[in-house]
């Protein structure tokens, strides 16, 4: 049995710890001595991550491997900030982050590892039975362990349940609906169509225009579309002809 996932002979392993451990120190060094970085905090932060999250999207639809790049360094930097923040308040520091994101892919991959961590001997897994499982196994997890759910966010409205666990309520709004259309499709759950046939000159209500944007998302859904990526599209077309008229 392989113990070992990783292949560690062009020296890229180590070269990327090495990377990460001067990575963590500089952040360190610019807590203790940048003003503006002293500063930040979990919630001022908030919105750079969303920018920066967006700009990677960016990046990775024109294709520029370079900009995904500087992208994702972006987003580290998103993620070691947050993590020395929690180590300055002494809850956990990036080390237990690692550690516990490759726990639960090992516990929720048993098509590719054994609970020890070591490679399976073949992966003869079908992309359904990994979706299928990669759902069960979570589940279980969340009746084992309830607190590890997301704390409601405040509002009048109540924290989803069921299938719908667990879908940041600060998703886009298609995204949001793409997502719990996919939840309701794997828990089974009839989907009923809403008011999709309805002339576009017909809407005068947010509520009629939000059930024919749901359909919009639905008829997406089936066909494997991303609706929010669509629409981000033809929005980005719109201006770049728009800006040469």
């Amino acid at each position: 049995m392989k113990t070992d996932p990783l292949n560690d002979e062009d020296g890229r392993a180590a070269s990327s710890s090495d990377e990460m451990t001067r990575l963590v120190a500089v952040v360190a060094a610019l807590r203790e001595h940048c003003p503006w970085t002293a500063a930040l905090t979990h919630d001022s932060l908030t919105t750079y991550l969303l920018e920066e999250s967006y700009e990677l999207i960016e990046a990775l639809e024109t294709g520029r491997s370079d900009h995904v790049a500087a992208e994702l360094g972006d987003i580290l930097l998103q993620v070691v900030l947050h993590a020395r923040l929690a180590e300055e308040a002494g809850n956990f520091v990036l080390a237990d982050v690692a550690r516990g994101l490759s726990e639960k892919l090992i516990r929720r991959s048993p098509h590719v590892f054994h609970a020890d961590g070591g490679l399976q001997e073949t992966f003869p897994a079908t992309i359904v039975e990994i979706e299928e499982t990669w759902e069960r196994i979570k589940a279980e997890e969340r009746a084992e362990n309830p607190s590890s759910l997301r704390e409601p966010l405040p509002g009048p409205a109540a924290p989803a349940k069921g299938p719908f666990a667990g879908i940041p309520r600060s998703l886009p709004a298609l995204a949001m609906a793409q997502k719990s259309l996919e939840r309701a499709t794997r828990a089974g759950l009839a989907v009923p169509l809403g008011a999709g046939s309805m002339d576009a000159e017909h809407i005068v209500t947010e509520e009629q225009l939000g059930k024919v944007l749901f359909d919009v998302v639905r008829v997406a859904q089936q066909q494997g579309l991303d609706a929010e990526r669509a629409l981000r599209l033809a929005v980005r077309d719109f201006q770049g002809r728009s800006g040469t008229l």
